[in-house]
């Protein structure tokens, strides 16, 4: 059998574009707590802390977890993942409705299907 894709609808692509792209902030924060959780408690911080006193020749207290700490590093991860699902989202939705102008143009892609 041969069919032609001619044409995406822009709205179904828009609303699973936006359900994957919430799948994959969640995801994403859920990766970036659990990664800070292994560094945390492997000593990385507390080692990397050590290092940079040992380095430092005037003595100052800096701690790295004032920068790099839980909270800021899942606020951090919850900005990138929101203007992550905004951009997929768009980017998503403007391939279809570019996709739907070429087809329109030239027929669109075809597609040879077999019952086996």
């Amino acid at each position: 059998m041969r069919l032609t894709l001619s044409r995406v609808d822009t709205w179904s692509v828009l609303k699973i574009a936006f359900l994957l792209s919430v799948a994959v902030a969640i995801a994403s924060v859920v990766l970036v707590a659990t990664l800070w959780t292994v560094l945390a408690g492997m000593g990385t911080f507390s080692a990397v802390n050590d290092m940079l006193r040992t380095l430092d020749r005037q003595g100052s207290q800096f701690d790295i977890l004032d920068y790099v700490g839980f909270g800021r590093a899942i606020s951090f991860s919850i900005v990138i993942g929101v203007l992550n699902i905004i951009l997929m989202t768009a980017i998503a939705t403007l391939t279809a409705f570019l996709y739907n102008i070429c087809a329109s143009l030239v027929g669109g892609v075809q597609l040879t299907l077999s019952d086996e």
